[in-house]
């Protein structure tokens, strides 16, 4: 994989450490803005974090309307490998790309801080460069990161292989400790953690290079 979108809403704030986080794995990333109806030739796009639309009504229910989010829906359909992080995650699932929804932190506290994930499956094309059990130290920054879903569809989500990573020590109250989830075609991702944040042990984990390894379509994972 060469060419990564990143999708850019009003209110995005995570797009540029996204760009820097791909780039640096040998991809070339494109910024796209929200109101474009085509993806171009791309090979993956990221939805990323911050505040798309200023969280009105509810952080990606505004966003799942911008006309870019069509040809995320068609671009996922033809199988093509889509990652939404932090805010990207909750326009996912706002759109019906990924179950279930993200609410309110427990404790309705605002949390910044770094997490210990620990890989559920690799079978997703944001872990696949990863070892079933590793854990990584990735950082959160997030209000409304708590996962939650129907008792249905969580059985799906387990049944289904569908949980990707979850935390060790709970920060959020998620559900089963979800930290990310993957769709049925294993090709659509969406995390809380922010692994874009996680490239370098000089800014304290270099974890993230793992996850987005994968992404990119490196085969070797990137110590």
């Amino acid at each position: 994989m060469n060419r990564i979108g990143v999708v850019v809403f009003p209110g995005s704030n995570c797009e540029y450490d996204a760009a820097s986080a791909v780039t640096d794995l040998g991809a070339k990333a494109e910024f796209i803005w929200h109101s474009a109806t085509s993806l171009g030739d791309v090979d993956g796009v990221i939805l990323p974090g911050g505040f798309a639309h200023g969280d009105y009504l509810r952080p990606g229910a505004l966003a799942r309307f911008s006309p870019v989010m069509e040809a995320v829906r068609s671009f996922a359909a033809a199988g093509g490998a889509v990652l939404g992080i932090c805010n990207g995650f909750q326009v996912l699932t706002e759109a019906g790309l990924l179950p279930g929804a993200l609410q309110k932190n427990r404790g309705l506290t605002f949390l910044c801080q770094p997490t210990t994930l620990v890989v559920a499956s690799t079978n997703s094309v944001l872990t696949r460069s990863t070892s079933l059990g590793q854990e990584l130290r990735i950082p959160i920054n997030h209000f409304s990161g708590s996962y939650t879903c129907t008792d249905e569809t969580h059985q799906q989500l387990v049944d289904n292989d569908q949980v990707v990573l979850r935390y060790v020590d709970n920060p959020n109250g998620s559900r089963d400790n979800i930290a990310g989830i993957c769709n049925e075609g294993r090709n659509v991702v969406g995390l809380m953690p922010h692994p874009e944040r996680a490239m370098s042990t000089l800014l304290g984990s270099a974890d993230g290079r793992a996850l987005l390894a994968g992404f990119v379509g490196q085969t070797v994972v990137v110590a």
